[in-house]
């Protein structure tokens, strides 16, 4: 009897396994290893890259065999284009900055309001002195970082500075992660004039190269294995604009009175840091609000 107990188990046992196996393994992922093949030829901002340089060509192939063969992570660096793009691309042609600079704030944060183990924080990743010096208000009650209207505004007019310093959008693209000043200074000591020409520390040697890559992935996203309907990508979700001259003291109540939660809200307006809002003096505060139907 315990014998035939025992079998019964076994086979129990087995017959469970084999479903679990044959759960796992049956299911298909849409993603297998990629092997890379670099483009004929490619620019950053219509500046050409070099890629008959031997380094070039390696540090570029680098960077796309990792970011392609990233599935989870560029898959949704993707979806979330689809809902940050349209709100970074009008703003760089406003300030008369190439397009291929939404591309540093994809490598920058992901697309996302990200925190640095440095501080920076945002889309655009700013760290507190330089967003306050570039006129971002930035404390505990308020942190124009995390508002991507407003921090794209304050990249654009940096990465300008840096173009007209440092002679090419590719440098000025290599200066916002190694700073500009730095990036001169390299450039003198070296006695070069191009980025590719730089011997430079890893991350910044890198930088150009992650931007390049994501551009590539990301325009040409069927390629390299990333089929995604429209009806996958996160949608932009249109909001009214309310704007705000006097201080908020309970910002859950202003929520419901404009017919939302405080997690909608505050999902909108990340730059609102705290339960209430402190206006300070001769400023106005614009808060985007969803509107009727639509709940996120």
């Amino acid at each position: 009897m315990k014998l035939i107990q025992k079998t019964i188990a076994i086979a129990g046992v087995l017959a469970v396994s084999g479903l679990f196996i044959y759960a796992t393994t049956s299911t298909k992922t849409t993603h297998s290893y990629v092997h890379t093949s670099l483009p004929v030829e490619m620019d950053f901002c219509g500046e050409k890259v070099p890629l008959q340089l031997a380094d070039v060509s390696e540090r570029l192939d680098r960077e796309l065999t990792v970011n392609i063969n990233l599935h989870a992570t560029t898959e949704l660096v993707i979806k979330r284009a689809n809902r940050v793009f349209p709100v970074i691309e009008p703003i760089l042609k406003q300030y008369g900055v190439p397009d291929d600079f939404k591309y540093l704030a994809v490598i920058e944060s992901g697309l996302i309001n990200a925190t640095s183990p440095s501080g920076a924080k945002g889309v655009w990743q700013f760290m507190p002195a330089t967003a306050k010096e570039l006129g971002m208000e930035v404390n505990d009650v308020v942190d124009e970082r995390y508002h991507l209207e407003k921090s794209t505004e304050l990249a654009c007019k940096y990465l300008l500075k840096a173009k007209e310093k440092s002679g090419t959008w590719t440098l000025a693209a290599a200066s916002y992660n190694g700073g500009l000043n730095g990036i001169l200074r390299m450039m003198d000591e070296q006695k070069v004039a191009d980025y590719y020409d730089l011997l430079l520390n890893d991350e910044t040697y890198r930088y150009v190269f992650r931007i390049l890559a994501l551009k590539e992935i990301m325009q040409n996203n069927e390629k390299y294995g990333y089929v995604m309907p429209k009806s996958v990508m996160y949608p932009l979700i249109p909001t009214k604009k309310v704007e705000v001259t006097a201080n908020i003291d309970d910002l859950a109540q202003f929520a419901i009175s404009q017919g939302v939660n405080y997690k909608v809200l505050k999902i909108h307006n990340p730059w609102l840091r705290d339960k209430k809002l402190v206006v300070q003096p001769n400023k106005v505060y614009t808060i985007q609000i969803p509107l009727e139907g639509y709940t996120k």
